[in-house]
């Protein structure tokens, strides 16, 4: 079965989530899907998300979970992740100040268990350098049922590890994340959530082994299996 991975824009440097589902009830479906080496809308211009998280229902619903029911003083509390992988452990730094809905949505996924026996389908060694997860499916399609707004974008850049979200456009983040492993210029339409703490030499080993380049050169499923067996939460 052809995968539908990530693809990478080499003309706008950006990533762009191609979901057969959610996209499409988002406006950017298939029939849509940007190709290699065009721009996408989204580059263009960055519209304001309307206030607050917006958390709504959106398909695909893998794994569905529910839908996060926002709570300021929860959200306000600071905590740290811990990716248990088959390549070893990567722990970040939550920005919950900077990014309280996306750091909101990332714990409520986590508590619920949705990130457990998944794996990293996306890796990227040439223009930007990304390892990408998130997907219970695997495939680059799935998402928790619901998607919501952009935040913490003024000014954002995406230095060796970061911890950003993935998108379809404007205010469309799920539950897909990438880890950044090499500084990379991205334009700002991509909510960093997260620093890397502890494991930036296994997102390192992990990229120096490569990638299939199933989506062009330079762009695949990492050729060393990343699989998550548990993701906890430390509150601080």
């Amino acid at each position: 079965m052809k995968h539908r991975q990530w693809t990478l824009l080499a003309a706008a440097a950006t990533l762009v989530l191609g979901l057969a589902g959610a996209a499409q009830a988002q406006g950017v479906g298939p029939d849509a899907k940007p190709q290699a080496g065009a721009a996408h809308p989204a580059a263009a211009a960055t519209p304001s998300a309307p206030a607050g998280c917006g958390f709504v229902p959106a398909v695909p619903a893998d794994r569905f979970k529910g839908i996060p029911v926002f709570n300021a003083a929860k959200a306000a509390q600071p905590y740290s992740a811990g990716l248990r992988t088959s390549q070893g452990v990567i722990t970040f730094q939550a920005l919950t100040a900077q990014a309280p809905c996306t750091t909101f949505s990332f714990r409520f996924l986590t508590t619920h268990g949705y990130y457990d026996r998944t794996h990293c389908h996306r890796l990227t060694t040439r223009g930007i350098f990304v390892l990408q997860c998130g997907d219970p499916t695997g495939t680059g399609s799935g998402g928790p049922g619901y998607s919501f707004n952009d935040e913490n974008l003024t000014g954002a850049t995406y230095p060796a590890g970061t911890v950003a979200m993935a998108n379809a456009g404007p205010n469309t983040n799920g539950s897909q994340i990438f880890f950044v492993w090499k500084d990379t210029k991205l334009p700002p339409l991509y909510t960093p959530f997260g620093r890397v703490t502890g494991g930036l030499n296994v997102l390192q080993k992990i990229a120096a082994a490569g990638e299939d380049d199933q989506n062009g050169p330079g762009d695949g499923f990492p050729t060393l299996p990343v699989d998550i067996s548990r993701v906890t939460i430390s509150r601080h």
